[in-house]
């Protein structure tokens, strides 16, 4: 394997509305689903990195541990910050996630913009990359800010389309080239 970088989205989450979303964790379902991925992971170096939520670090975990390395926290690779409405039911998040993602420069009820989570998580993975010249990473984050990241790898505009919804998605890119390698697959087919 190259300089790759993959960008894997955290499964399936115990959703409590009592609890604040970046403490939400894994369900049973979601962390056997990493496990299961994590167990396929060849030998190869591989540099581990996790937004500092709950939930990605749940799942950065068993592949930092099959990879014997460290999981590297970046606090700044957060999903988009929507704390100004707390959790939203299903129908009014999907709602807000269609705004978020045609509005791309307006905030929604005081979320972050669409434009200024992408411009957070480019600086991120460019800050990972520079640093670790020798490795490939995966990074362990969310969909929202992936979706960012996807489109802006490709210099194409945000939308709902770079959007996999639901959790457990991966793509890969060239870490030089800045390249898509490959596209949303779900995590069942990482290291497969």
């Amino acid at each position: 394997m190259g300089r790759v970088g993959i960008y894997l989205t955290h499964p399936q989450v115990r959703i409590d509305p009592a609890v604040p979303v970046p403490d939400w964790g894994l369900t049973e379902e979601g962390l056997t689903r990493c496990v299961a991925a994590a167990g396929r992971m060849p030998d190869h170096q591989l540099h581990v990195v996790s937004s500092g939520e709950r939930k990605a670090l749940e799942t950065a975990w068993p592949f930092g541990a099959r990879a014997g390395v460290p999981v590297e926290v970046r606090p700044d690779m957060h999903e988009n910050d929507r704390s100004a409405t707390g959790y939203l039911p299903p129908d009014a998040f999907e709602a807000a996630r269609i705004a978020f993602f045609t509005r791309p420069d307006v905030s929604f009820k005081g979320w972050e913009t669409a434009v200024d989570a992408q411009s957070r998580i480019l600086n991120e993975v460019r800050a990972v990359v520079s640093a670790r010249p020798e490795d490939t990473i995966l990074f362990c984050g969310h969909g929202g800010v992936g979706a960012l990241l996807l489109a802006g790898l490709q210099g194409a505009p945000i939308g709902l389309e770079w959007d996999r919804g639901g959790g457990g998605h991966w793509f890969s890119f060239d870490l030089g080239t800045r390249e898509i390698i490959s596209d949303w697959h779900v995590i069942e087919t990482l290291f497969a």
